[in-house]
């Protein structure tokens, strides 16, 4: 059986795979590159070098484009052996969080790249290796707004699933009350309704019928409480979010122009992949649903 302190010191590789979304992302590895580095916020440090290796995995999304065989269209091995080096030769550092940090952060600047594993290990300070790891994503860049001072506060909104007996409960105004006296903004999402719909026989066109049918349930549910207003633009969520509002998520748009967007069509895997994208603080469930494993959000049960 998988258990968290065997995963602790396995490859970030495998922790990758094991903490992955139902949407899982293509990956590249960089396994046991080894450099000389002088290193370390000891004296006896200084003014020497001892070896580092490091072990990064980078989640990317799929190329929008064929890939035709052509290296500058993927995130290359090279993007990532160039992002340590260009850090250890932009100045002395004494510890390898800082470093893992930088590296990291010059790995998500790659367009495609989404989320990132850094391990670094220092193999000559003792009889075996010690060492940090670290996971960053765009997701831990949230939107940001001035508080009552004036200084940028990053917005982490709750985003809320409601099944469709949760849509016409008795309760539903209590239920929106318990989520706005939490102080942060809200985002409602839906699944399908209750109703029958075209069948295509076409997964293309078939994805775009189910998300219209998610947009009328999500209107239904706006005509049961005026605090909730329909939106499908990420222009109208961030105003919203900024704003401290209640919104309704539309999802059509923003999930098929989205360049990663979800793969799956389940509605609960949409509505996580909104609260990823969105730096949720917590993904709350309403309703008797299946909510994929793997959630990079903490997930809550009503």
């Amino acid at each position: 059986m998988t258990s968290d302190t065997r995963l602790a010191f396995t490859h970030p590789e495998e922790r990758a795979a094991a903490s992955a979304s139902a949407d899982p992302r293509d990956r590249i590895s960089l396994r046991d590159h080894i450099v000389e580095a002088d290193i370390g916020a000891f004296q006896q440090e200084r003014g020497r070098s001892q070896r580092l290796r490091f072990d990064v995995v980078a989640e990317v999304r799929p190329h929008p484009a064929p890939l035709e065989d052509d290296v500058d269209r993927i995130l290359s091995y090279d993007r990532i052996t160039e992002a340590i080096a260009a850090e250890l030769s932009e100045e002395r550092l004494n510890l390898l969080e800082t470093l893992a940090e930088k590296v990291a952060e010059r790995v998500l600047a790659e367009p495609q790249a989404m989320r990132v594993f850094v391990r670094i290990e220092k193999l000559d300070r003792g009889p075996g290796a010690l060492g940090v790891e670290i996971v960053r994503s765009r997701a831990e860049a949230p939107l940001s707004a001035p508080d009552a001072e004036g200084a940028m506060q990053a917005l982490h909104p709750l985003v809320a699933y409601f099944d469709n007996a949760a849509i016409v409960a008795p309760d539903l105004a209590v239920r929106l009350d318990a989520l706005q006296a939490r102080g942060l903004p809200v985002i409602l999402t839906v699944g399908l309704p209750d109703l029958p719909r075209p069948i295509t026989g076409h997964r293309p066109t078939q994805r775009r019928v189910d998300l219209l049918a998610i947009e009328q349930n999500a209107w239904m549910l706006a005509a049961r409480d005026d605090r909730c207003v329909v939106v499908a633009t990420r222009t109208e969520i961030d105003w919203a979010m900024r704003n401290g509002r209640m919104i309704v998520w539309a999802p059509s748009k923003l999930v098929l122009d989205a360049v990663d967007g979800p793969h799956s069509r389940e509605p609960v895997a949409l509505a996580l992949w909104l609260a990823e994208l969105t730096a949720a603080e917590h993904f709350i469930v309403h309703g008797d649903v299946s909510v994929p494993a793997g959630s990079r959000v903490p997930v809550e049960r009503v």
